[in-house]
């Protein structure tokens, strides 16, 4: 048996206004939270299509700043609540160890990757994330807490001291 499309792990982008919902909120309480009120019909298939264990970047949107400050993972697949809006519950995996600017981002992508939604929708607040952009902007990140890379190279730049 060979591996599915449904198989393949999926990558997203979840905006929020961080006055609404920060980094700080989702990482309390357990790390684990409902992502709902999501509007848009296109947004709303993203968010429905996102399957168990998939990992999304958190974006922080918003006047003051635009950057992907930390990684969340789907731990429970689209429901409808009980006020019969629809929703997916994510869990806290880890800040980024250096928070990448929507503007670093343009700079580093924008050229060779015209087709990451957030450049050509940037008003969605679900977009789905291609592998090769999100290895580049965890790399651009120097990776994100629990991502089982950046602690081993910190490791090893501890040992060689």
């Amino acid at each position: 048996m060979g591996k599915t499309k449904r198989d393949e792990k999926q990558y997203w982008l979840l905006k929020t206004e961080p006055g609404e919902w920060s980094w700080e909120d989702q990482a309390s309480n357990g790390g684990i939270s409902k992502w709902d009120g999501v509007k848009n019909h296109q947004a709303l298939n993203h968010l429905k299509s996102a399957r168990l264990h998939d990992l999304c970047f958190f974006y922080h949107s918003g006047a003051k700043s635009r950057s992907v400050v930390g990684v969340v993972s789907v731990v429970r697949e689209w429901y409808e609540d009980d006020a019969g809006a629809g929703a997916v519950d994510v869990k806290a995996v880890g800040e980024m160890w250096r928070a990448v600017d929507l503007k670093e981002m343009k700079g580093e992508l924008g050229n060779s990757n015209k087709g990451f939604a957030l450049f050509r929708q940037p008003r969605l607040s679900v977009v789905p994330v291609p592998e090769d952009v999100w290895e580049k902007i965890c790399e651009m990140g120097g990776g994100y807490e629990g991502d089982g890379v950046s602690v081993a190279n910190e490791d090893e730049d501890d040992q060689k001291v």
